[in-house]
């Protein structure tokens, strides 16, 4: 059912929270048919701000029927998977409020609705740093949310006893983590935020879940300064990351002397994760780790370079298989020279840069 921007401008007035309910229904219902499709939600145009203030007030109100709230949920989140409107709507900082305060209320039946619209809200760099502002500030706050107690309930199986899944909280740690406030505030070895993260790497119950998290250790391995704690005895990032890579191929004990422990000795049943955006990010966070010297020198000294090696003969994606592939060449090439250890610091001369740039134009020909 899809409604024009005219039409909706009408029936704004019979979602307000004191509309009869009989009306309030029905206007919901054709509200909801027509931001169920990109061109319905494009057609609202102009009267986004109006119909997203209305039903923002049908969320946030106690009076309204549960059904109701459950239908002006799912309005906000559709809206906000367009980004044009994301980004409007990421501007009502009490509205954000009130949606962190719904995940982490553990009796809201909304709080997969509030994670998936927190998510959308922050895909881009301005409503992250909304968002995170708030997170910030509460921080502080015994009563309010905070990054912690936001983390704290995306850990805790069971959190929510509505059983609202707070899954999409890891896509939206994701996006808070393209920020350095975030990553750094993850980072802090006070905190033990991260460590909390690692088990969700192997989570098969949410690909969701996953992905958020490989996303966001992806996007805290670009803090060079934390390789040498993150790869340490205090975090052990390294097997997080290479469990879901690793297969259940039978290694000799010479491949396996130097590995972590919970690589050794897998299971014949053990699969690798069955997601490429996944497993590139995965191997993202290992070539991250491979830019500074001792990050370098940890990933190799624990046997890294073995489980890539029978990970690379496995993977069938061209694109994957291209990154595992650069991990690679990183483990096991010499060291660069004094001064160019960090590899994200070494500036390739414009000829060589020329060079890689036709090898890689005569490998993509060939391949086409």
């Amino acid at each position: 059912m899809m409604a024009d921007a005219s039409v909706i401008e009408e029936l704004i007035q019979f979602l307000s929270v004191t509309t009869r309910p009989d009306v309030r229904d029905t206007a919901l219902a054709h509200v909801t048919g027509t931001t169920a499709s990109k061109e319905g939600r494009l057609t609202i145009g102009t009267q986004l701000l109006p119909v997203a203030e209305t039903v923002g007030e049908l969320i946030c109100s106690d009076a309204v029927h549960e059904s109701h709230q459950e239908q002006a949920y799912h309005i906000v989140v559709n809206l906000s998977s367009e980004d044009s409107f994301a980004e409007k709507l990421a501007l009502d900082l009490s509205y954000i409020s009130h949606l962190l305060q719904t995940i982490i209320n553990p009796s809201s039946p909304f709080a997969k609705q509030a994670c998936m619209i927190l998510s959308n809200l922050t895909r881009n760099r301005a409503g992250a740093e909304r968002v995170l502002k708030i997170l910030q500030h509460d921080d502080d706050e015994s009563s309010a949310v905070g990054m912690n107690k936001l983390v704290e309930a995306f850990c805790k199986e069971g959190y929510n006893k509505k059983n609202s899944s707070l899954d999409y909280v890891g896509p939206l740690l994701a996006n808070l983590t393209q920020l350095t406030e975030a990553r750094e505030y993850i980072l802090n070895r006070e905190r033990c935020i991260v460590q909390r993260l690692l088990p969700f790497t192997q989570y098969k119950l949410s690909m969701a879940r996953r992905r958020g998290v490989a996303t966001a250790l992806r996007n805290c391995c670009f803090e060079t300064a934390s390789h040498e704690w993150l790869l340490g005895d205090d975090v052990d990032i390294l097997p997080h990351l290479l469990l879901p890579l690793a297969g259940p191929e039978e290694l000799s004990e010479e491949d396996m002397e130097g590995l972590p422990d919970d690589l050794q000795y897998l299971e014949e049943t053990k699969k690798r994760e069955d997601d490429p955006d996944i497993r590139a990010m995965l191997l993202e966070a290992i070539y991250q780790l491979c830019a500074s010297k001792e990050g370098r020198r940890i990933v190799k000294e624990k046997r890294t370079y073995v489980i890539l090696r029978e990970y690379h003969q496995w993977e069938k994606d061209e694109k994957v298989e291209s990154l595992c592939h650069q991990v690679i060449d990183v483990l096991i090439m010499d060291e660069p020279l004094p001064g160019m250890e960090n590899l994200r610091d070494v500036e390739i001369p414009e000829e060589i840069k020329v060079k890689l740039d036709q090898k890689k134009e005569v490998e993509d020909q060939q391949k086409d």
